[in-house]
């Protein structure tokens, strides 16, 4: 009989944030764990680890992925953003501070999961409708706010960036 050899890890070249990244990652390595423990980028969380809850979203060539089911491996070769990464110049970003100014957020648990899923809609459709954010959102919960804030501070930003 014969045996089935893998490989037991993988060396992963990533563009996180804008700064390249070469690191050596077990096969099973999450894209979470990395960018935690490996990057220090404590922005998305660990919650569910079974890709329902949206605590972990990253966007990965702009798609949002949950970073918590999403292999390092898969990342090679990609351009990762998270909410670490939104700002400039070490300013908040225009929907960052649209939450802030909204009162959308209280715990803060959720909130980098719904800021990246936010941008990647608003990069899809700068000008959605509350309907079209609603059902964008759908992937991330939220215990605290009961999402109405989170949804106006969406179309607060849409609004003010068609300006």
């Amino acid at each position: 009989m014969n045996a089935i050899r893998t490989r037991s890890s993988f060396d992963v070249r990533l563009i996180v944030n804008g700064q390249p990244w070469e690191l050596h990652v077990p096969a099973h390595a999450l894209l979470l764990d990395v960018l935690r423990d490996r990057l220090g980028l404590k922005g998305a969380k660990r919650s569910c680890d079974v890709q329902v809850c949206g605590a972990c979203t990253v966007l990965v060539d702009g798609a949002p992925v949950s970073a918590c089911t999403y292999l390092a491996v898969e990342a090679d070769g990609r351009q990762v953003r998270t909410v670490e990464g939104l700002g400039d110049d070490g300013g908040l970003a225009p929907l960052q501070q649209a939450f802030i100014d909204g009162g959308a957020v209280q715990c803060g648990f959720c909130t980098p999961g719904m800021l990246m899923a936010a941008t990647a809609l608003l990069a899809e459709d700068p000008a959605p409708s509350r309907e079209a954010i609603v059902q964008h959102l759908r992937g991330n919960i939220c215990r605290c706010t009961g999402y109405s804030k989170i949804v106006d501070a969406v179309l607060a930003c849409a609004r003010q960036d068609s300006r």
